[in-house]
């Protein structure tokens, strides 16, 4: 009985261990069944796969409006459960769309076929429930002690959403990293790719004894999650604008995320055709953090109208995207 009482960050202990186990199942059902043989993802298969998690999502999402509608769950915050999983959805997925590029450089300064792309980024979410899951518990244990603390966070969004809207956008040198750079000098690194496999055993140059070293595709990984939380700085705490309940906020989060590994190889092929949604990103982010101070100032405004506004931003940068760049070279056929 203790297991359905025992509350952790406000829910009860079976909601979290039942969420993981539901993202496990994906994960397992992902790299065992779909994914077990090394092969290049295409395009219609990334297409599916992506609607896949998009389509689970959403109906765990129904669900949530439900339980909050039957009164079976509430927020910490007294925010509409469904309407805060919803936002912060849309908003952790369409901010994820510029890891794409990002992603897409690793892959290609590591020299990542793209047959063992797909497996590294699905460990990587590995990485992404454990990174996340703290950041959002250390940012909840703060609003919880000191509320003052979303308005830093509200501050902090504008900035990033008005810096968004006029600085541009500069070179990404994956060899400069310092992450890298720490790597390579700290890790005994293997100059070629061994498959899918993080670690292999080689002989030390030096001594010629076998030796254990990471592989580049484990770089790679390691790269890609540092991204990820970098990333995370701005969308976890445009979440938290729109609601405190840790549940929530981490829920959104990580499904928005499951999916975005599917969809990264259509992505990939034509991100370039998403430049102006920067923009619509950028809007998004003043709006959710000038909400912080206006609930405060004039009046809280209503959860259905931030999501009706969020959403539409993020539909008009896409498709003025994809229309404004309606003459590039189409994607290759499969």
């Amino acid at each position: 009985m203790e297991f359905f009482s025992a509350e952790w960050l406000g829910k009860p202990l079976w909601m979290w261990k039942g969420f993981l186990a539901v993202v496990l199942v994906l994960l397992a059902f992902d790299l065992g069944v779909l994914n077990r043989k090394d092969k290049e993802m295409g395009i219609a298969q990334s297409l599916w796969l992506s609607a896949f998690y998009i389509g689970f999502a959403t109906l765990y999402g129904a669900g949530i409006w439900w339980a909050y509608e039957s009164g079976e769950l509430t927020t910490s915050d007294g925010t509409h459960a469904g309407v805060a999983y919803f936002t912060g959805f849309f908003i952790e997925k369409a901010l994820s769309i510029d890891n794409v590029f990002v992603i897409s450089l690793i892959f290609t300064y590591f020299a990542i076929p793209r047959q063992y792309q797909y497996r590294a980024l699905v460990w990587g979410i590995i990485g992404v429930i454990v990174l996340r899951g703290i950041m959002i518990a250390a940012g909840a244990a703060l609003v919880q002690q000191y509320s003052w603390v979303l308005y830093i966070f509200g501050a902090f969004l504008i900035a990033t959403g008005i810096k968004m809207l006029v600085v541009p956008e500069g070179e990404q040198d994956i060899s400069q990293n310092p992450v890298v750079k720490f790597m390579r000098k700290h890790m005994r690194v293997s100059d070629n790719l061994h498959g899918q496999k993080f670690f292999v055993r080689e002989p030390d140059a030096k001594t010629g004894a076998m030796v254990r070293v990471a592989t580049p595709l484990f770089l790679a990984l390691v790269v890609i999650n540092i991204a990820d939380l970098i990333f995370a700085v701005d969308s976890v705490p445009a979440i938290f604008a729109i609601t405190t309940d840790t549940f929530i906020v981490y829920t959104a989060n990580i499904m928005a995320i499951l999916g975005l590994r599917a969809l990264y190889f259509a992505l990939a092929a034509m991100v370039h055709r998403f430049h102006y949604l920067k923009y619509a990103l950028a809007l998004v982010l003043v709006f959710i953090g000038g909400k912080i101070f206006w609930n405060q100032i004039v009046g809280k405004v209503d959860p259905a109208i931030s999501l009706g506004v969020t959403l539409a931003m993020i539909l008009a940068g896409i498709f003025y995207s994809l229309w404004k760049t309606r003459k590039d070279t189409p994607v290759p056929a499969e």
